[in-house]
């Protein structure tokens, strides 16, 4: 009988959160997609599983930016993701590099995206510009 992705992302995310993640972990779940032929259910599991991580009040996000996050920074991001979650007990903001971005941050969670770069603030006032003009 085949586990449905929903069953399988909880028992996943449940034992993450028990044992904490790890490489024998990760090593268990791609062996279990190999062999069940799962391989292209992998995005939607890993999604799954942070679903339930934010179920649980544990909060991963990304934020990328074009340099260094400092602590002031970082602790102002866990505000704003706290305020998002409410129920959060755990939040971990994982910083990700991109020269693209000119500056601010974008702020990546897995249900929803808070652009504060320098970029979006540019395009919302090009589109308020736009909106007088018409």
């Amino acid at each position: 009988m085949k586990v449905s992705r929903a069953e399988l992302a909880d028992t996943i995310a449940k034992r993450a959160l028990k044992t904490g993640r790890s490489r024998k972990l990760a090593e268990e779940v791609a062996a279990y997609v190999l062999d069940n032929r799962r391989v292209n259910e992998l995005d939607s599991i890993l999604r799954d599983i942070q679903l339930s991580w934010i179920n649980s009040g544990r909060i991963d996000a990304v934020a990328t930016s074009a340099h260094t996050i400092d602590e002031a920074a970082k602790s102002q991001l866990t505000e704003i993701v706290s305020r998002l979650y409410p129920g959060s007990r755990s939040i971990n903001i994982e910083e990700q590099y991109d020269p693209q971005i000119i500056g601010g941050v974008r702020l990546n969670l897995v249900d929803r995206q808070l652009d504060l770069s320098l970029e979006a603030k540019i395009n919302q006032f090009k589109q308020l510009v736009e909106l007088k003009k018409g």
